[in-house]
Parts: structure tokens; sequence; C-alpha cells
């Protein structure tokens, strides 16, 4: 149900503070910045240190911009049913606009895009956050009493990842001065429903032709620390129809289920103990998932119509296994007699990361923060899928996860879609300082 009017208004009032720190990009992009910088026609290159210190003055601003995401947050709308991220996206348009940028709002559905032009010639390159938090369905319940969540909640860290967006564009921004070429924000609603990306392509959300993309998401890292996929990334998804007619139809639909979850080769995690293995497996070349299929089947009947329907969807990696697991799947149902199977038209693909542009990001980040900055992953997290990889399928670009977890706690606690998942706001400074860097130095070219 949408908010009214008066609510969203008394948040940008809340976070006028935030918008504050992006409005001195329209005074210091003047001439007399430049001039302060040795009176050359740009002014010096943007380094590091320079971003470092705005990042570090709009900090606190920044973590007030995510709690109050936090606090209202907003699923994506699902076939035709909700609102979607109505309020989140005039926030961000509002700080966007604030910080000097031009701005195209309702891009796709709700999404919004703001492009910044630095003062010095260079390239065009890109960043995308997403907006919308996850649906009840989505939310696994942990703790001591876990309970089935009813409401939508920013259990996957979406929250923080708007956060880190406004805050890169509102640091480079009141360095535009410095910058060298063009950084377009691609604020993005519906990633949960992999519809969002699609979406805002067909909108025209690369239409200012940016020759590379980049992106984060929260990762069960410690705080403080990136992981980069060079090479790897995350799965597609596949899903299939499997009808089963006849006699005693549910009985050898159930059957047939079992039998369609027994290709799996990666169990879902249970236990703590589980996530921190997958998260040790992940970082382990030539590792146990190196390879791996997930598959979930479940059969409801159908009694008026004397059959019963099996729902199957399934990841793999690498993504060319889903040839085999379809054949697979027809190979079980052949038997039984009476059964349909039918597949969707492709399957979503994988989010498969250049490894180039992320082992450039990796030397990048330990120049600038340190050798032990960065880890690699090596495979993908089995359970997890991206629709950046619609992005990454038109122009190349970099997809790192930003270490969220608090030293000391429980993996739930910094694994996203958890109930008790509870990510450490450390993390957007360093997210802001780490992107805003990459992105300058990948628009000089």
């Amino acid at each position: 149900m949408t908010r009214p009017d008066k609510p969203v208004l008394k948040r940008r009032a809340l976070l006028g503070g935030t918008a504050a720190a992006g409005v001195g990009a329209v005074v210091s992009s003047g001439g007399s910045a430049a001039a302060a910088d040795g009176g050359s026609r740009y002014g010096r290159p943007l380094d590091q240190a320079a971003i470092d210190a705005v990042a570090l003055r709009i900090e606190g601003n920044l973590i007030a911009l995510r709690r109050d995401l936090h606090d209202h947050p907003e699923a994506a709308k699902k076939d035709g049913v909700g609102e979607g991220e109505v309020a989140t996206s005039r926030i961000v348009g509002h700080l966007l606009r604030a910080a000097g940028l031009e701005v195209r709002t309702h891009v796709g559905g709700l999404g919004v895009v703001g492009v910044l032009k630095g003062a010095r010639p260079g390239r065009t390159v890109a960043y995308r956050a997403d907006m919308d938090a996850v649906p009840p369905n989505g939310i696994i319940p942990a703790g001591t009493n876990p309970t089935k969540p009813t409401k939508p909640a920013h259990v996957c860290g979406h929250d923080l990842h708007t956060t880190v967006g406004v805050g890169v564009a509102q640091t480079l921004a009141q360095l535009r001065h410095r910058l060298s070429g063009t950084v377009v924000f691609v604020f993005q609603p519906g990633e949960e429903t992999l519809e969002g990306a699609e979406a805002m392509i067909k909108g025209g959300a690369l239409k200012d032709a940016p020759e590379e993309i980049h992106a984060l998401h929260c990762g069960p890292f410690p705080v403080g620390q990136f992981a980069v996929t060079p090479g790897s990334g995350l799965p597609g998804q596949d899903e299939a129809t499997v009808t089963v007619t006849g006699p005693d139809a549910l009985t050898r639909a159930e059957r047939l289920a079992e039998e369609i979850k027994g290709l799996a080769t990666v169990a879902p995690p249970r236990t703590p103990a589980d996530l921190e293995k997958m998260v040790a497996d992940v970082q382990t070349p030539n590792g146990p998932l190196a390879e791996f299929v997930v598959v979930r089947a479940n059969a409801t009947p159908d009694a008026e119509k004397g059959q019963a329907t099996i729902s199957v969807s399934y990841r793999c990696w690498p993504e060319e296994r889903y040839v085999e697991v379809r054949e697979a799947i027809r190979r079980l149902a052949k038997p039984y007699g009476g059964v349909v199977v039918r597949f969707r038209e492709n399957p979503f693909p994988a989010m498969v990361c250049p490894e180039k542009d992320a082992l450039t990001l990796r030397r990048h980040l330990r120049r600038v923060l340190g050798p032990d900055a960065v880890t690699v992953m090596h495979a993908a997290f089995p359970f997890n899928g991206e629709d950046f990889a619609l992005f990454l399928k038109k122009i190349p670009g970099t997809y790192t996860f930003l270490g969220v977890r608090t030293p000391g706690t429980v993996i739930t606690e910094g694994y996203p879609h958890y109930g008790d998942f509870d990510p450490d706001v450390r993390a957007i400074g360093v997210g802001v300082r780490a992107m805003s860097g990459w992105l300058a130095e990948r628009a000089r070219g």
C-alpha cells in the first residue's frame, strides 16, 4: 500500500542534511575551485585522498539515509500486485538532483538514472544500485525462535546498496571539477523478482552509452573486505512444469519430484556451520562448488482435472549444464507415462563477470585499501541469482561483494535473506570510498 505523501515529505525533511551534502557539488564545480587547484584548465586530477575526505564528511548523513530506507522497506511490484519502490525512487531522485546530477525518473517503471559529467574529458562508465526490499516469501527465518515473516524487509542489503550509490554520486559530484569523463548512476527496482534490469534496459537506462558498468552487493565477508569475482558470478535459473495424469497422479508425481530433486549436487545450508563452509568453498580454487546443480521440485494435486503438477526450478554452474539437466529431467519422467514436461523458453542467464575487469579492480582495491582488503571468489554462491546479468550481457563490468559481517557475529547476521541479517553500517563508508575511487579511475581511462 502506498504511503501518503505527507510521511514522504517528512522523510525528505529528515534527509535534508544528506541532500545538502550534495548541494556543494553545484557550488564547488565553478572556476574558483579550478583556480584553487593550481589555475590549470581542469585542475588537478582526482585522487583517492580527496575522495576519502569528502566521503568522511558525509558518512553520518549516509548512515541516517540507510536507517530511513531500512525502516521503510518497499518490495517490487510483482505480476501487477503491490505498489513497488515508490518512495525510495522519489527520495533517490531528490538526492541526486540536490547533488547537481541530471536525473531521469520512471525509467522502466520506478528506476532512476542520474548522470554526472566531470569537468575533464574521459570515458563514460556506469554504476548500478538495486533498491527493492525482500518480500516475505524470500526471507529465511533465523534466530532461536524463528517465525515466518509477514512483511517485506531489507534483509538483502539493498537499502545499503542504495545508500552507497547515493554516497558515491554525492562524493564525485562535490569533486566534479576534478572528475574526468561521465558517471551514470542506475538505481534499479525489482532485482528480487529478476524483472527490474530488463525493464530499465528497455526503458533507456544505458542510452548514455556507458562503456562498462559496476555494482556492489552485501556479502558474508568481514566488514571492510571485498570479494571480487573474476570469471565467476552467480547462477541463472531454469524452470519446468511437469504434468502427471492418470491413476494415482499425485502419488506418482511426488515420487517423480523426489527423483528430480536427486539431481542436485548441493544441499541447501541448514546450519551456520553449513553457511561458513559454503563461504569458504567459494573462495577455494577448483573447490567443491566449481560445478553444481541445485534443484527444487514440489508436487501439487488438481483433483478436478485428475492430474498433478510438479513445479521445478533449478540453478547450475556453469550455465551450459542446463542442457544436461533438462535431458536428465526428461529421462526421469519418461518411464512414468502420461507425463508432459515443459521448460521455460530460455533459462534466465547466469551472471558471469569478466576476469580481466575483476582482476583490475582487485589491484586497485589492494593499492588503495591494502592487500588484506580483497579476497577472490573462485565459485558462485549456488542459491542466489542476480539480474545484473542482463547488464553484463550488454557491456562489461564488475560485480563485487562488500563485506558487511561484524567480527564475532553469527554468519546469518551477515548473510543476505536471513531474518536476522544485520549488516555493519561501517561498510557504507568503505563502499563509498572504494567505488568512488574505482569509478573515477575507470572514467579517466
